[in-house]
């Protein structure tokens, strides 16, 4: 089998279309993913609803895990935590994530999400397992023929 992240279409992922998320850099273990903030993303208080910024950095954080797996190997977050420092209302979103730590049975990454004039708006970590064999198999067959 081939690495997993050689085989996903960033651009078709549902929820980056729903989002309108796009990817700005990828390198090993370290990507920056961007969305345009806009009023259909707002909560009720009318600023960007909390769940939109965890969509952003969940996706940016998975994707940095990706660059660091090998053949055969695939993985899936177990934990996300998310702190909110200041709100947005529209303009453009930066998440930029960085793998901190690539063991052999788990993996932890953080990401900042940043408004339009590069302030920080929120941060979130996340612990995410490496899967091998028939669990890695289950999301490796999605992407067969």
């Amino acid at each position: 089998m081939p690495r997993l992240i050689d085989l996903l279409d960033i651009t078709s992922v549902p929820i980056a279309q729903t989002l309108g998320i796009v990817e700005e850099h990828r390198a090993q273990g370290h990507v920056t993913f961007s969305m345009e903030a806009r009023p259909e993303h707002h909560n009720p208080l009318g600023t960007v609803h909390g769940g939109v910024y965890c969509d952003l950095a969940d996706m940016a954080m998975g994707i940095a895990m990706l660059t660091t797996l090998d053949d055969n190997e695939a993985m899936t977050t177990i934990e996300l935590k998310i702190n909110y420092f200041r709100p947005v209302i529209t303009g453009r979103i930066v998440a930029e994530a960085r793998v901190l730590h690539r063991g052999r049975t788990s993996g932890f990454i953080e990401c900042e999400v940043r408004d339009a004039n590069n302030r920080l708006a929120a941060k979130c970590t996340s612990t995410c397992v490496l899967l091998t064999g028939d669990r890695a198999d289950a999301i490796f067959s999605r992407y067969r023929t």
